[in-house]
């Protein structure tokens, strides 16, 4: 099964949220039912992600979006449970500082972004750019609307280098926000997540959404599109994003890189070492 086709927001596609889904979770009756394909999932993303490692010709940057409590850090560790930590990491852009506003809004994102061989998590992203400052008016609408066509440059300039950009809204109705926020409360394990401004930010549903619709409407180009992620159900969300992850390392063919040295002489060496060893002991042995 690949994910990709059903749940891609295909270039030039007006995208209507109220219309999607949130619940939606495919042909899976149960989480427990889709377990066994999750585990797979996993299982095939870290045999990728090591030839990745091992071969060092292409990146991964898997970027994160979604409204508060939509799951995005628990999608976080869901992706690096699979993998490699000497190959992933994982970074979030909050509130700019003061060094990063007098520069233009992609220099802070750019150190950041993931070298060959590795994998990279944005746990919000540049798009805060065109998120929170449109939704709050932090920038005038001239500023932030220019963006749009940057943010795409930017990221085609990556691509260019090898690396393949997966970008993952978390979609969950304004119902299940409220139901998580409960959660919050009733969980000491997860009261450390509430913030003072959860409530206030509901009251910008209406507006994050038009921005989230234009984000995605402008910005899932060929080279980098976007994948509208149903998110109510979290096993579904975990099954989404590690099955799209998968089949795209799949699709990049990668390979374990051939040795560096001379296996045949190697191997002489490491039976020869072998029997001095064997000798050794004989000696020890013997001399007892």
């Amino acid at each position: 099964m690949d994910l990709r086709r059903k749940l891609i927001v295909k270039p030039g596609t007006n995208v209507r949220l109220k219309d999607v889904d949130a619940s939606y979770h495919a042909h899976y009756k149960s989480e427990h039912e889709a377990n066994k394909d999750i585990q797979e999932h996993q299982l095939r993303v870290a045999e990728h992600q090591q030839k990745l490692y091992a071969e060092k010709k292409h990146a991964l940057l898997i970027v994160l979006q979604g409204i508060d409590a939509a799951g995005k850090d628990g999608t976080c560790w869901h992706v690096m449970a699979s993998m490699n930590p000497q190959g992933t990491s994982v970074h979030g852009f909050k509130q700019p500082t003061e060094e990063e506003k007098l520069h233009d809004f992609l220099w802070r994102v750019h150190p950041h972004t993931p070298g060959r061989g590795q994998v990279r998590v944005f746990n919000r992203s540049h798009y805060e750019d065109v998120l929170v400052t449109r939704v709050h008016d932090l920038v005038p609408k001239k500023t932030w609307s220019k963006r749009y066509d940057l943010i795409n440059s930017f990221e085609k300039m990556l691509v260019a280098n090898n690396v393949t950009i997966l970008k993952f809204f978390l979609y969950i109705t304004p119902e299940e926000q409220l139901e998580r926020f409960r959660q919050r409360l009733d969980d000491p394990s997860k009261q450390w997540k509430i913030s003072d401004s959860d409530y206030k930010e509901r009251e910008y549903w209406d507006k994050y959404t038009d921005a989230y619709q234009d984000m995605m409407e402008k910005c899932s180009t060929k080279h980098a599109p976007w994948y509208l992620i149903p998110s109510n159900n979290k096993w579904f969300r975990n099954l989404a994003v590690s099955n799209i992850i998968w089949k795209t390392l799949e699709d990049m063919y990668l390979k374990f890189p051939k040795p560096t040295v001379d296996i045949e002489q190697i191997r002489k060496e490491y039976h020869t070492a072998k029997k001095r060893k064997h000798l050794i002991q004989r000696l020890k042995i013997s001399s007892v």
